[in-house]
């Protein structure tokens, strides 16, 4: 098999609430997810080798442990079921992506890479059986699996896609600093009650989407603010430039959103931003 490469694209959270918490530690969350054209580039090829060989490179590269992550995760769980069998792989991840930004940069890794197997290593997975085995890896891969906007229920990790386009203008800051998941849900203290919910099942209107997504908040970002104070000024500075409807932070951070009226406002955010945050990374991307 000739080197294949594959596109393994940023998620962002449009508004996140955490409903209830559960005896297993873990949080029921509502929230919509959209993918930005923002990708990592992985590189795949068979290897006669007795192992595989996994390397990462590119500008988010630190932090990544080489022997232990969402690639490795995902083959191991392959080799166990028999479904890769003897077949070994040279597997390059080129991070484009901040790792630890909230971004899902590695959940998307490994849902790529599953999908990748299931087509072209004939492993015949339906949809159901590649939920459970991204659920293994972590909560996020699932929904990477298909690049389609998601709305998060709330009920025992349920999850609607749903058949629309939104293409939003988004500009996206990291401030190279990585907010720890499970540190921003065991700090935070807020169990929100949903006044008005987004509803998956209705007809999407561009503009009653946007009001809608202003009144909301991502329930992380107060625990977020607390440990990292700089989060609120970026979010404020984000929200003071012109053409910006919201900004908040996408998943647990710690990298922040802000979405633009259009491509030429947010560019020229952009520019203001690195101007002000010289060190910080900031793109300037679409939804897709």
């Amino acid at each position: 098999m000739q080197s294949i490469k594959i596109k393994s694209y940023c998620k962002i959270n449009l508004f996140l609430r955490i409903i209830r918490k559960l005896n297993n530690g873990y949080h029921d969350i509502v929230s919509l997810i959209t993918f930005c054209n923002i990708y990592d580039v992985i590189t795949i090829s068979k290897i006669d080798d007795s192992y595989d060989k996994i390397s990462f490179s590119g500008k988010f590269k630190k932090g990544i442990n080489k022997n232990s992550n969402t690639v490795t995760t995902l083959l191991d769980l392959l080799r166990k079921d028999k479904f890769l069998k003897k077949k070994n792989f040279r597997i390059s991840v080129k991070k484009n992506i901040p790792h630890g930004s909230g971004l899902g940069g590695g959940s998307s890794n490994a849902a790529s890479l599953l999908n990748f197997f299931n087509s072209r290593m004939g492993l015949k997975l339906n949809k159901s059986r590649l939920k459970k085995i991204a659920k293994k890896i972590g909560h996020d891969v699932p929904i990477s699996l298909e690049k389609k906007n998601t709305f998060l229920t709330g009920k025992n990790n349920k999850f609607l896609r749903l058949d629309c386009e939104f293409k939003f203008n988004v500009l996206i800051l990291y401030p190279n600093f990585i907010c720890s998941t499970k540190k921003m849900y065991k700090k935070n203290r807020n169990i929100s009650k949903l006044k008005k919910s987004f509803n998956p099942y209705a007809k999407i209107n561009r503009k009653e989407l946007i009001n809608f997504l202003k009144e909301e908040k991502n329930d992380l970002e107060i625990p977020a603010s607390q440990i990292y104070p700089k989060i609120t000024q970026i979010i404020d500075y984000i929200k003071s430039q012109k053409g910006c409807y919201f900004s908040r932070i996408t998943g647990s951070g710690s990298a922040c959103i802000g979405i633009f009226s259009n491509k030429k406002n947010a560019i020229y955010a952009q520019k203001l931003i690195k101007l002000k945050y010289p060190k910080y990374w900031c793109s300037v991307s679409k939804t897709i």
